[in-house]
């Protein structure tokens, strides 16, 4: 696979190297064979060992770091419903559904949540900071509960922080019940505290990335032709599993690669197929993960697939080498584009060339936050930024190729938390 599976064990080197040639494979008995296939990863281990969830001291310095940020940018108090932010602030996690339920940080005073009265026990059980646990009847409404809660800590008037990715009913029904407040963008206090990443972070994205190069290595040289995309998801999970995580790569072979997230046309490997695999992992409790992209070739590369896949790793090295703190996002992006450009591609998103941003934050969220590598984003990198690093190259109607490895900052650059592919041949 550019890389056959004989193709695969001498470029891979090593005890995978001495294992076997397909002739000698095929020769074993029928019941190694039924057992391999059996268990095609009986060989690996969790490696789930060593993970360190976020501290509650680390989500109380948040907490405390938000009031901070709620002063500066005169926020009376932020509502956050059930998701990642939730989440990131409290350890609370809480499913959507049409029943309130939020978390109220006042700038100054004292936290508290609302809850359906029904759900007040196995709230209680989960909430891990605040005492001012307020609940609602069925009959009753949340929204004149929340503004209760703000109206009990002097706030009638003044600026509501509210998430761009909270609910309109739920700010709309508090929004009707006091119509004095105003509310405005929580970016500057959820998005910017989310932005960074702090060691802890770092860490556990980490062990994701390693998780999901290990599976990688491990499931894709077991790609046979025949195989469709959901075989090869199907493939990945396993591999994932047997690491000890839930996980996967879904896959888009020959035409479906040129669109970059896939085609509802069924399409099977054969001799010769480009297959592109972009998936991952996180690590739970807390949610982090890996989005990794990988591209190969099934059989022995054409010149002109080996080529274009060397100016997709090209491209994805450009961008790499021009991120450096205080570098305005946006040259990260037009460093991946201008190889294509050099190349003699149009540019921009046109194609042939790359037609998305080079990149997307990445953090408790797969898409973290509002900070992409993105023309247009003028934002200065600041340690402890994280982002993918993905400038899909795409053939129209051909094939696309998308090698993506997900990079944080550091006060001396960008450092990879995995390391891009050598060559065609060696894909992981």
């Amino acid at each position: 696979m550019s890389l056959n599976r004989r193709n695969f064990l001498k470029v891979s080197g090593g005890a995978a190297a001495a294992a076997c040639t397909m002739a000698v494979c095929k020769a074993k008995s029928p019941e190694a064979t039924a057992a391999k296939s059996a268990d095609p990863f009986a060989s690996l281990t969790p490696m789930t060992d060593g993970i360190v969830p976020i501290t509650d001291q680390e989500r109380t310095e948040r907490q405390e770091k938000a009031r901070k940020l709620m002063v500066e940018n005169k926020i009376d108090a932020i509502i956050l419903e059930g998701g990642s932010s939730m989440y990131y602030f409290t350890g609370m996690t809480w499913g959507g559904s049409e029943r309130t339920f939020a978390w109220v940080l006042p700038a100054k005073g004292e936290m508290a949540w609302v809850t359906p009265k029904f759900e007040e026990d196995r709230s209680r059980e989960l909430i891990r900071f605040g005492t001012d646990i307020r609940t609602w009847e069925e009959d009753e409404s949340p929204y004149k509960v929340i503004a209760g809660i703000l109206s009990d800590r002097g706030i009638r008037s003044g600026r509501v922080g509210i998430e761009q990715m909270m609910r309109f009913f739920i700010m709309d029904g508090v929004r009707l019940v006091a119509p004095t407040l105003q509310f405005v963008n929580a970016a500057p206090v959820v998005q910017e505290l989310r932005l960074i990443k702090s060691p802890a972070e770092i860490a556990l994205m980490q062990k994701a990335n390693d998780i999901a190069m290990a599976a990688a290595k491990a499931y894709i040289p077991k790609i046979e032709i025949g195989m469709d995309s959901q075989d090869i998801r199907a493939l990945s999970a396993k591999a994932f599993s047997a690491l000890g995580v839930t996980g996967g790569f879904g896959a888009q072979i020959d035409f479906a690669s040129s669109r970059p997230h896939g085609s509802i046309k069924r399409f099977t490997v054969q001799e010769g197929s480009i297959v592109l695999m972009d998936g991952g992992c996180r690590v739970v409790p807390d949610g982090y993960g890996a989005d990794i992209t990988r591209t190969i070739v099934y059989g022995t590369p054409s010149q002109e697939q080996r080529d274009m896949w060397n100016l997709a790793l090209k491209a994805q090295a450009a961008a790499f080498a021009a991120a450096r703190i205080g570098v305005p996002c946006e040259d990260v992006d037009a460093a991946a584009r201008q190889v294509y450009v050099d190349h003699g591609f149009p540019g921009g998103y046109k194609l042939p060339g790359c037609p998305h941003r080079t990149g997307h934050g990445m953090g408790v969220d797969g898409h973290d936050g509002l900070v992409h590598l993105v023309k247009g984003n003028k934002r200065p990198l600041q340690e402890g930024m994280c982002f993918s690093n993905e400038p899909m190259l795409v053939i129209p109607d051909k094939y696309g190729i998308r090698i993506e490895d997900d990079f944080y900052m550091t006060a001396e650059g960008a450092k990879y938390f995995s390391h891009p592919p050598e060559s065609i041949d060696n894909p992981v």
